[in-house]
């Protein structure tokens, strides 16, 4: 019989306001059962810290020109990153085997291979006394994959241990959306990438306008007009970019700049449903080929509460895909990329593989992220 591990993942998205914590214990393979999920906000202004530095950071060049920021603000993160390893541990009675540490993308380009996320290993692991595993997406770019999505192998672990009936999509939408499309419950034969923006222009505009971190609930776009030039125009672009055959996408990829001479109401409007047609676009191009059959797309991510983006995601796929939250199926939500990372630290510490060719593009099934016991 296999053994299981107690392993806390760490995630810090693309909204950059906090830390998703969730502890599981699993063998890394074909169970898990969820000991804690638990939010972590920033404090003292980090999340906008978080994103002046993102601002900053347009080429490979500037990673070297804002090293010393970089280096500083990692420290920071880090050290938060330990202080809710600590908060966790006091309240659980149970040993933790793995830390599967996620750290903050402050820059992702596939076509240059490389994806940057800060956040100390070494350091997590001398604060807290524990073994760290981070760093996941290395071995796979230089495995000729585009270091993104990581979440599907643990998507099929999710769908087989709630036995979500197959065929079935999970639709992520964080700052970017992702889908993963499982067909069947034993083979690594699944399909997964990034569709383009999901939260990332809406949260974008809304803090341009300081009307805080996002909107909740689509409520600011429900109150607005879609400016059909500005959306026509947008789409075009979108459609017409070069890189036609990426799977993944940062969201420096994106930006609010093309909104000009809009009101913010009508600016979330048009940045909502530009999102929720591109999605939308996307699920229709995969599934496709399963056209006939009734399909489930269950939503995670901060995205499926914004009612004005389903509704229009809803509007542009197919009559046969059944949409609704993860929620429905007993799964959280909130915490699906947390507990995907505890996942991934247990695979990495078993060296099995956490990402395959039909998610990221790499040449053949590869394990990822670096083991470090600094105590």
């Amino acid at each position: 019989m296999s053994k299981n591990y107690y392993s806390l993942g760490l995630m810090s998205g693309t909204s950059g306001d906090g830390v998703d914590a969730s502890l599981i214990n699993s063998d890394g393979s074909s169970n898990y059962k969820v000991e804690i999920n638990k939010y972590f906000e920033y404090e003292n202004n980090f999340s906008q810290k978080i994103h002046s530095l993102k601002d900053k950071i347009n080429t490979v060049t500037d990673l070297e020109i804002y090293s010393k920021e970089i280096k500083a603000l990692e420290k920071e993160l880090t050290i938060f990153h330990s202080k809710v390893v600590m908060d966790i541990v006091k309240n659980i009675k149970k040993k933790i085997d793995f830390i599967g540490f996620h750290g903050q993308t402050i820059f992702h380009d596939p076509s240059k291979k490389i994806s940057k996320q800060i956040g100390d290993g070494k350091l997590l692991s001398q604060l807290t006394q524990t073994t760290v595993i981070y760093n996941f997406r290395q071995n796979d770019i230089q495995n000729g994959g585009e270091g993104a999505p990581l979440a599907p192998i643990f998507h099929k672990a999710l769908v087989k241990q709630n036995k979500i009936e197959l065929p079935v999509c999970i639709l992520n939408i964080g700052g970017i959306s992702n889908v993963t499309i499982i067909l069947d419950y034993e083979q690594n034969h699944f399909t997964s990438r990034d569709l383009g923006p999901g939260n990332c222009l809406i949260d974008a505009w809304v803090r341009k306008n300081k009307k805080g971190n996002f909107d909740k609930d689509g409520t600011y776009a429900a109150m607005g007009k879609t400016n059909d030039l500005i959306l026509n125009q947008a789409l075009d672009n979108f459609d017409n970019r070069p890189d036609q055959n990426r799977l993944s996408f940062d969201t420096k990829d994106f930006d609010v700049n093309f909104l000009r001479g809009v009101s913010f109401e009508d600016g979330a409007a048009t940045l909502t449903e530009l999102s929720g047609r591109i999605i939308g676009a996307g699920l229709f191009s995969l599934l496709s080929k399963v056209k006939n059959k009734l399909l489930k797309v269950l939503v995670s991510g901060g995205g499926r509460k914004n009612k004005t983006l389903i509704q229009s995601i809803k509007s542009r796929t197919l009559k046969n895909l059944i949409i609704h939250p993860i929620d429905d199926c007993g799964v959280d939500g909130d915490y699906v990329e947390s507990q995907a990372f505890a996942f991934l630290a247990i695979r990495r510490f078993l060296e099995l593989p956490i990402s395959f060719p039909g998610t990221t593009g790499c040449k053949s099934p590869v394990t990822g992220g670096e083991i470090v016991k600094n105590f």
